[in-house]
């Protein structure tokens, strides 16, 4: 039984390019230098057997996502009728607006399972207009930390703790941008005897982590700013990648470094956001990466274990 993961994906919040930003990646978009490859918002999609799909984050793009990857497109009129997608399932791991915004665009009729931690359950509670997903046919199913469940047959998710913050939008006037909990989690997935781990959000490596990512055959790891400042060099913002919940690729505590000594066999960054250096192939940054083994996940991208 084999494990498919395809990047929907690769982008961080706002994409590649950000719809209001004139910056290097960004401005070849709008006829000012070279255009790179546009990137849709973070989204996973994971399956074992090509029919039943489980996405992971609900990006704001899920419509364009399921358009652009033939592998989720509706199926021919069967007993389920003629709306009949192949998305069993959603796992969302945070409550950001990159990752439940496109569930509104799920709301159509479709029979799926919801999995989320009791904390964004309650956060998705709290909005009405999530309601808009007819429980009748969405069922919002928990899912406790570190406790694997099989969400398709053949397919077990186990969500973890990773280092994070809460969303944006119930940010107070102080922000703990490393809580440990039910707000940010990580993914492992396993079918058979493969085994991949989904984490597109981390604000610092644990030991704790360090020890379950350790000689793993595939990891999709959280690359969301190249340096922790890279926002404030460009003038496109006042942030660190650090005040916005996310651990840096460069630096000594970066996830170059962090990485280093885990004999990950095969590592791809996600979550990449739109001022990261990283998406021009011809950056230093780029060669950085690639020198230390990590790849730059790009939308459409297929990875089978």
């Amino acid at each position: 039984m084999a494990l498919r993961a395809l990047i929907l994906g690769a982008a961080a919040g706002g994409g590649l390019p950000q719809w209001n930003c004139a910056a290097p990646n960004s401005a070849g978009f709008w006829g000012r230098g070279a255009r790179l490859d546009a990137a849709t918002q973070s989204s996973l999609a994971v399956s074992v057997d090509g029919a039943r799909w489980v996405v992971l984050n609900a990006s704001p793009d899920i419509r364009a996502q399921i358009m652009a990857r033939p592998q989720l497109h509706p199926r021919d009129a069967g007993e389920s009728g003629l709306r009949n997608s192949p998305i069993a399932a959603v796992v969302i791991t945070n409550a950001d607006i990159d990752h439940v915004a496109g569930l509104l665009s799920l709301r159509e009729s479709q029979a799926f399972d919801l999995w989320t931690t009791d904390a964004i359950a309650e956060i998705l509670a709290a909005n009405p207009i999530f309601d808009a997903l007819n429980p009748a046919l969405v069922r919002r199913r928990r899912l406790a930390l570190d406790e694997a469940v099989e969400v398709t047959p053949g397919l077990s998710v186990e969500l973890f703790a990773v280092p994070g913050k809460v969303p944006l939008f119930l940010e107070g006037e102080t922000v703990e941008t490393d809580l440990m909990g039910e707000q940010t989690a990580g993914v492992r997935l396993s079918a058979g005897g493969a085994a991949a781990f989904y984490i597109p959000g981390c604000a610092r490596m644990t030991p704790e982590l360090a020890e379950r990512l350790r000689g793993a055959a595939l990891a999709f790891f959280d690359g969301t700013v190249f340096h922790d400042d890279e926002m404030i060099r460009l003038g496109v913002g006042t942030k660190t990648g650090r005040r916005m919940g996310h651990m840096a690729m460069a630096g000594p505590e970066g996830s170059l470094a962090a990485f280093a000594p885990l004999d990950v066999a095969r590592k791809v960054y996600v979550h990449i956001n739109n001022t990261n250096p990283v998406w021009n192939p011809a950056s230093p940054e780029r060669a950085t990466v690639e020198a230390a083994g990590w790849e730059v996940g790009r939308d459409g991208m297929e990875i089978t274990l």
